[in-house]
């Protein structure tokens, strides 16, 4: 079963990301009257800017960040900064030779380009603020335990430092983790989502200490408000906020997380809420999955998003499995 959570852990996260790679940076009102409601794999529509012309199914910068992640720790056992910095840098080299614009976040450029400055590499995230961490984290939840807390948001400050080492970055990456830790190790919701506002807690007091608000205290109040919500698109995107800063996105991953809904409709919710939805739904992905197992997401889903990337996570996820016993 554990294997099942890890898989469906790395599924979740490609899945949500191409279910929100065509409305992402969009508003709401922009999304429904170019696709209506997204509720299927689609290809990138006429007002979309980062991935204009992308097929249904294509993956971003997310996933792709996420799998660097993932083949640091199948191969080592731990991240290395530098080595992922310069495995970061390279892939945006190689994104931009290919004329593509979804590139690298504002906080892990930054960081990037102050490393190459010369800042050293515990310096280098000390602005940043945004989802990119939490993003790419999941990999980090295969391979350590859920339990004991401390060490696993010891093993989320070192693999988010180097690009997101403020106090609200980690405490995004962090929850993220920890979901899916606690899932993969057979938590239910509740205690998988109250594990996670409890990492963020306790991360919230690591890194540089940025001004943006405490995000275990906004899940605590948006996971209730959602849930009442008559309209929970215009909850997500106008009052918990759907922007790319970690006291939004990540918050609302959570609230979407712990929602009475589908796994598949958890990650279309996010899909259609606007702002960044792909970062959103692909976290929300990668917590679902960890806790229901990679049967719950449809398999033509899979299969599409496999062939149009070349996408086949079995291996890495057994790897990752793999490092965690040892």
């Amino acid at each position: 079963m554990e294997m099942s959570r890890a898989l469906g852990a790395l599924w979740g996260l490609a899945i949500g990301d191409a279910l929100g790679m065509p409305t992402q940076d969009m508003h709401p009102d922009l999304i429904r009257a170019d696709y209506g409601v997204v509720d299927r794999l689609i290809p990138a529509g006429p007002n979309q800017r980062i991935a204009a012309g992308a097929p249904a199914g294509m993956i971003t910068d997310d996933t792709e960040q996420a799998l660097i992640l993932a083949r640091l720790l199948a191969q080592d056992g731990f991240v290395d900064p530098l080595r992922l910095s310069v495995e970061m840098l390279a892939w945006e080299d190689d994104m931009r030779a290919r004329g593509s614009l979804d590139l690298l976040g504002p906080s892990t450029r930054g960081a990037l380009a102050r490393i190459r400055d010369g800042v050293a590499p515990s310096e280098a995230g000390q602005q940043g603020t945004t989802n990119g961490a939490a993003m790419r984290v999941a990999p980090v939840a295969l391979t350590v335990p859920a339990q004991p807390l401390d060490n696993l948001v010891d093993a989320v400050v070192v693999a988010s430092e180097i690009t997101h080492g403020t106090s609200v970055a980690l405490a995004g990456a962090a929850a993220v983790a920890a979901v899916v830790a606690a899932g993969i190790d057979g938590a239910d919701k509740n205690a998988a989502i109250a594990y996670g506002i409890e990492a963020a807690q306790l991360a919230g007091g690591r890194g540089h200490q940025a001004p943006r608000p405490d995000i275990a205290t906004r899940a605590r109040w948006a996971i209730p408000m959602l849930a009442t919500a008559d309209n929970k698109i215009d909850a997500l995107f106008h009052i918990i906020g759907t922007s790319m800063e970690s006291h939004e996105s990540v918050v609302a991953a959570l609230a979407i997380t712990a929602l009475d809904i589908s796994d598949w409709d958890a990650v279309c919710l996010a899909a259609n809420a606007g702002g960044d939805t792909d970062t959103v739904a692909a976290m929300v992905g990668a917590m679902r999955g960890a806790m229901s197992g990679v049967d719950t997401w449809p398999q033509d889903v899979v299969a599409l998003i496999s062939e149009t990337n070349s996408l086949d996570l079995t291996d890495i996820a057994q790897e990752l499995v793999a490092r965690k016993s040892q």
